[in-house]
């Protein structure tokens, strides 16, 4: 058996082997030969020749419906995909599932007057349920994505009571069909309530939590018994709003640049909630997500399954399966090298910086208090902070912008004006949503911090890859300076003039002689706003401290090799390193 050498039609057959797709109707042409060539001598596939298009799609409609398979066609570029607009119409309401695999020359073709190349990017609403465009395969990128978009629209056409889906194939008209053994490629299920479930084999589980709502208590109970019965951790970020008993902080640890832990590598993780802002470092090679919406959302490039229905629901029915509780060992051992690396952390040493900031406004706060956090640095700074106190966490982590935190801050603010909001912006972000502290009808309730470091500091920090790689950022792409250059009277007379209480801190001391009047759990008679001047410099190197906590004895060696060994001796300790 001899296949093509272009990878995204291999990619395309070992999945469609993989989704049970035996069924092919081909339509004669030269945009999909690869494919054709390679699929008609595998004695897997039941390949069927239709001259015409239209008949073909509507041969595949008459051969799903009595066969209950799902049954793909394929034909060539220019005009003949056109013609399977009618069947796909019949099967798009008769929810049959239909393949429709096209193929065209590389995309950036389009629109320029190159024969037989037509836009396929967008398709009519009844026509099929989703259409995919699938490069072909040069860098690792491509190939997660023909991988994804295929396993995406293979399991579309059985979701939701089934129906046509789209396929639009990039070929480099290969004539190499050199391969003999297709690829093992990732198959991603889709799973419903009522499904069979598959086994938890894994000797450890991690649930991750991103940006959620606030949890029932019935949803923390479910997670913390499925954390006895399999041996659970639960990793949170502090927009997670998760607080039960087996909650974990792990960006301290998992973020580490040397002495890394091998807690990262988790057998199985499941991924629970929204886009989490915490960039935390994890690892698995099994992730399932479990989500009411059902999509296929591959953040971490390792998903296989998706279950489509509510959180509860998944917890309670694995529950159920398992009468044994595990020894928690997992959890423990996540604990027990977190509380090892917080106890080297010295606070002290820390620059005053929105990670020192953090750390001691987390632990003047009440517990349950609401806390709205800006991207990036901010986010950050409070996820290197553990803590057993049960916040309330937000940040506007969906379009991952500047704009809006403000505003949002407000808004939650007048949903209980007997309740306090605690905000931690910074300079550029509050000055973009500058509009909103000016409403008329801010309530007391607001109390927004504004860390001041004189603008994007982000883009000043060591491993940022424009400070790191030398380029000069400050004038343009941190856009420093604006907003009155960190001054001190700017906000301060803003904020007055429209009936705020406004402190500022310029050090730590500074800073702690003024936050109890910002985080008492007081009601006071005004709105607070408690601006912070830090610089770019000690952000920087507060972020390099924390995550420079651990050093391995690798680094360490490399480092005293480069200061005292010459080339020779330098080269010996190289091949040492290496076995």
């Amino acid at each position: 058996m001899r296949y093509t050498d272009e990878k995204n039609i291999l990619i395309l057959i070992s999945l469609l082997k993989e989704h049970n797709v035996k069924k092919i109707v081909a339509s004669p042409g030269a945009t999909n030969v690869s494919f054709v060539a390679s699929i008609q001598n595998d004695d897997y596939f039941e390949v069927y020749s239709c001259v015409d298009e239209r008949a073909a799609c509507y041969m595949a409609c008459g051969l799903a419906e009595e066969s209950g398979e799902p049954v793909a066609i394929t034909c060539t570029g220019a005009t003949a995909s056109r013609n399977y607009f009618s069947g796909l119409t019949e099967a798009y309401y008769r929810k049959l599932p239909i393949i429709a695999i096209t193929f065209t020359q590389h995309m950036g073709r389009i629109g320029q007057n190159v024969a037989q190349v037509l836009d396929r990017s967008v398709v009519s609403n009844d026509i099929v349920n989703l259409s995919v465009q699938v490069p072909s395969v040069g860098l690792e990128e491509d190939y997660w994505t023909a991988n994804l978009r295929i396993n995406n629209a293979l399991l579309e056409c059985k979701r939701k009571g089934g129906g046509p889906v789209h396929i639009n194939m990039a070929t480099t008209y290969s004539n190499n069909y050199t391969t003999t053994k297709l690829p093992n490629e990732r198959v991603i299920n889709r799973y419903f309530v009522n499904d069979v479930f598959p086994e938890i084999s894994s000797k450890n589980v991690a649930i991750f939590i991103g940006a959620h709502s606030k949890m029932s208590e019935e949803l923390i109970n479910s997670i913390e018994l499925f954390c006895e019965k399999y041996n659970g951790v639960v990793l949170c970020d502090y927009t997670s709003n998760y607080h039960g008993k087996y909650r974990i902080y792990p960006n301290l640890l998992a973020n580490q640049e040397h002495g890394i832990s091998s807690l990262k590598n988790i057998e199985l993780l499941i991924d629970i909630g929204n886009i989490t802002g915490a960039y935390t470092n994890l690892n698995s090679q099994n992730i399932w997500r479990v989500n009411p919406d059902g999509e296929i959302r591959d953040t971490y490039k390792k998903l296989t399954k998706v279950f489509e229905m509510n959180e509860l629901d998944f917890f309670n029915k694995f529950n159920k399966t398992k009468n044994e509780k595990a020894d928690l060992s997992y959890y423990n051992c996540w604990k027990s090298e977190l509380d090892n690396i917080q106890s080297k952390v010295n606070y002290d040493l820390i620059p005053f910086s929105n990670i020192w900031i953090s750390k001691k406004t987390s632990e003047m706060l009440s517990d349950g208090s609401t806390i709205h956090l800006a991207i990036l640095n901010t986010l950050r700074s409070w996820n290197f902070i553990n803590t057993d106190k049960n916040f309330y966490g937000y940040s506007n982590t969906g379009g991952f912008g500047i704009d809006g935190l403000i505003s949002t801050i407000v808004g939650a603010s007048y949903s209980n004006p007997n309740k306090i909001i605690y905000g931690f912006v910074g300079d550029l972000a509050t000055f973009y949503d500058l509009n909103s502290l000016a409403i008329r009808d801010i309530k007391s309730n607001v109390r927004i911090m504004v860390i001041n470091n004189g603008g994007g500091v982000e883009f000043h920090n060591y491993n940022h890859r424009g400070s790191a790689a030398g380029v000069d950022v400050g004038k343009f792409i941190a856009a420093d300076g604006h907003n009155g250059n960190k001054s001190e009277s700017l906000l301060r007379d803003f904020a007055t003039n429209l009936g705020y209480d406004y402190i500022s801190a310029t050090n730590k001391d500074e800073f702690l002689n003024n936050i109890d009047k910002f985080a008492t759990s007081e009601m006071k008679s005004k709105p607070i706003i408690f601006e912070v001047f830090t610089s770019s410099e000690d952000e920087s190197n507060a972020l390099k401290y924390m995550l420079n906590i651990e050093k391995s004895t690798t680094s360490t060696v490399k480092q005293l090799a480069k200061e005292i060994l010459n080339e020779n001796q330098k080269s010996f300790i190289k091949g040492l390193l290496r076995k």
